[in-house]
């Protein structure tokens, strides 16, 4: 590689992938004709699938030597197959891009235009999306929130097709956290980024595996890590029902004393206690999720297992 040459490093994760790879590597592969001055490093991360996708993507490396393949344990999920992907790339810039084509390769060309000019972080933000009601709905609402209680600024229809310098991914690699967004952890980090819009695309081939628990766990993690909101939320919630108590409780007193209202037996006790225990419950809930995500960080098990790699 010549020195005036860039090394650029294209990180997938693979979960179910199959009906995709023999459509996504050649897709990835044509962009030395698209980028030139790039030379490339495909690094996929096989998170566990029990389809045939791992042994789909041995046989594309036996094809081409610049494929690296890394199979995790088991699912570990997305993200941790992210972090366990940039401990292998070795480019001048890394891209994080889907197996499943909804996000364009091509777009790399200005992506690296971009971090040419020295943005370190270039984010490709969906515009819209060729996807169901119902996803679209449940994507715009989380990245409000998101953008509203928790990352001031964040793209309003999110992203994770990206392109970061290999100064960003020694930062993420560095920060072992679990339990976490890796695309929030690179926005919070806070370097110059420039964002490109697109249309994400109708998914082509094979089924999503993005299942609704796994949208709520990321919902969840997302704020727990990068918002005090939901704590706050409780504090709020505990003032306004002590203050409202002690007026209702005022007012009982008053209107017995004045003859005003007539005490209905245990009627109104019991609403107002099963609603005042639900209020404790949801808190319980929300204190829980801290403390679920402390006592896993406490414990230091990593937060994915390599069980091969061929590079």
């Amino acid at each position: 590689m010549s020195t005036n040459r860039i090394k650029l490093s294209i990180l997938v994760p693979i979960y179910f992938n199959e009906l995709n790879i023999p459509h996504t590597i050649p897709r990835l592969q044509n962009l030395e004709n698209i980028i030139p001055d790039c030379d490339f490093e495909f690094v996929f991360v096989d998170d566990g699938s029990k389809d045939n996708s791992f042994q789909l993507l041995l046989e594309a490396k036996s094809y081409d030597s610049r494929i690296k393949v890394i199979k995790l344990s088991r699912n570990f999920g997305s993200m941790s197959a992210v972090q366990a992907g940039l401990n292998y790339t070795t480019g001048d810039c890394v891209g994080i891009i889907s197996a499943d084509l909804q996000d364009p390769p091509e777009m790399f060309k200005d992506m690296i235009e971009h971090w040419k000019l020295g943005k370190k972080v270039v984010l490709a933000t969906r515009e819209d999306r060729e996807e169901s009601l119902s996803q679209k709905v449940f994507s715009n609402t989380y990245y409000y929130l998101l953008e509203k209680f928790a990352l001031k600024g964040y793209p309003k229809g999110g992203f994770d097709f990206l392109l970061i310098d290999k100064q960003v991914v020694s930062e993420i690699v560095e920060i072992h956290e679990k339990n976490t967004n890796i695309m929030s952890l690179i926005y919070w980090l806070g370097h110059d980024q420039v964002q490109l819009p697109y249309v994400r695309q109708e998914r082509k081939f094979g089924k999503s595996r993005w299942t609704l628990s796994k949208k709520l766990k990321l919902f969840i993690d997302s704020f727990v890590s990068f918002s005090y909101s939901p704590i706050r939320f409780m504090s709020l919630i505990g003032v306004i029902t002590a203050i409202l108590s002690f007026f209702y409780g005022v007012f009982v007193v008053i209107g017995t004393l004045s003859g005003y209202i007539n005490l209905q037996g245990w009627t109104t006790i019991i609403a107002l206690i099963t609603f005042l225990l639900g209020i404790i419950m949801i808190m319980l809930g929300i204190i829980g999720e801290y403390l679920w995500r402390i006592l896993d960080e406490s414990r230091e098990r990593p937060t994915y297992v390599v069980d091969k790699t061929f590079e």
